[in-house]
């Protein structure tokens, strides 16, 4: 049994906050800061290097490789929070299609964490502290239906294990105007921010990203959002792990960086990633497969997934360890009648359209526009097949 606070986003006016951290400002508003000229001369006239290898250069801190390296050594090594999904400091993607288990790893992961108790086979080396998990997905029923007995025998309790902290939109301070924010993601990336001071938290979980931004499947809208995270990270010293979704996606192909929803650069500013595939094998089977690392080489790659089947022992909703397998046992096969099934589409739109282009016809037919190159090039062949067909036959008449 373990315990669990309810922290409720709290709206709170920044001139009037006792708050000792200020809000990080947004990523438009990182962006569009310009330097001055008096600002330049103020930061070089407090730039006073006692050695030449360690200087102040404005923004940024230039040292010699060896200097850094010393600096380095002094800091400890990042342990880590689940296997080698995830160490301390990183900030980490874990990524997957609506309904694979997102939600309920996150909420074990959290636990272990806030615990210090590994879950079997995903290694944690640290010891028990406080995680923040801020809660965009489930009501707070929904939340004691997953991890109770049919709404009774609960397993979080009051007062047992208050390292784990839920956070969760307060419906009674949406409104952004009343605390004279300029727009709703300022006030939820000020109140995240105060959350995370006042909580003291150093491990984060947001569930998930697409709530800090609905729009990240654009370059410039996932570009300033990373930037924040990032900054939020580095001011306090956080580990975080974000939640995000992948589009329908062909489930006969292995996991790539580019089945995350939208731009690429939500991963390219990640330190980790990791993504939780569907199984063919069983409904209720998935596996999870490293997709970034900076920390630790890539050993849980197509050859060497980790299998889990999603199970709830008595109160508690969670992914329990099966074995490591390839990922390709656990891929759909490809039938012939999934074929045939997108050629007949493809005669019927020939038939219907006898000018249309294999360019127009994969524009209708593709379902996930990240993959639509590849999905043209195979409709090209199949069109060209069919015409092919259709000239010999024409030919022999």
């Amino acid at each position: 049994m373990s315990a669990m606070k309810n922290l409720i986003l709290d709206g709170v006016n920044p001139e009037k906050s006792t708050n000792d951290h200020a809000p990080l400002p947004s990523g438009d508003e990182i962006d569009n800061i310009k330097p001055t000229t008096d600002t330049i001369d103020e930061a070089n006239d407090c730039i006073a290097p006692a050695n030449p290898a360690i200087e102040n250069k404005g923004l940024f801190l230039v040292r010699t490789a060896g200097s850094w390296m010393e600096r380095a050594k002094a800091r400890p090594t990042p342990q880590m929070l689940f296997s080698k999904f995830w160490y301390e400091g990183e900030l980490c993607i874990m990524f997957a299609d609506t309904n694979l288990g997102k939600s309920i790893l996150a909420v074990q992961i959290g636990n272990s964490i806030s615990r210090g108790e590994q879950i079997n086979e995903f290694k944690l080396e640290t010891k028990k502290q406080p995680i923040l998990y801020f809660d965009f997905e489930l009501s707070e029923k929904q939340f004691e239906n997953r991890y109770s007995n049919n709404f009774t025998d609960h397993y979080f309790i009051n007062g047992e294990n208050d390292n784990f902290i839920r956070a969760e939109i307060n419906p009674d301070k949406f409104s952004y105007k009343e605390h004279k924010f300029e727009s709703f993601e300022a006030f939820l990336y000020f109140s995240l921010e105060k959350a995370i001071a006042d909580t003291q938290a150093k491990v984060l979980i947001i569930d998930n990203i697409t709530y800090l931004k609905d729009e990240t499947e654009k370059a410039k809208s996932a570009l300033p959002l990373m930037k924040y995270m990032q900054a939020l990270k580095k001011k306090y010293g956080l580990s975080i792990l974000v939640l995000a979704h992948t589009p329908k996606r062909n489930l006969s192909k292995p996991i790539t960086r580019n089945d995350l929803q939208g731009s690429k650069m939500l991963i390219n500013f990640a330190d980790s990633a990791f993504a939780i595939g569907e199984s063919s094998v069983d409904n209720n089977m998935r596996y999870l497969k490293q997709i970034k690392a900076r920390n630790t080489e890539i050993i849980y790659h197509s050859e060497n997934v980790c299998v889990c089947e999603i199970v709830k022992p008595r109160n508690f909703l969670q992914f329990e360890f099966l074995n490591f397998a390839t990922e390709q046992e656990h891929l759909k096969k490809e039938t012939e009648s999934d074929k045939s099934e997108l050629e007949n589409s493809i005669m019927n739109m020939l038939g219907a359209e006898p000018g249309i282009t294999a360019y127009a016809i994969a524009k209708k037919l593709c379902s996930d526009e990240s993959k639509f190159n590849s999905f043209k090039v195979k409709i090209c062949r199949i069109v060209n097949r069919i015409n092919n067909s259709n000239n010999g036959n024409n030919s022999n008449k």
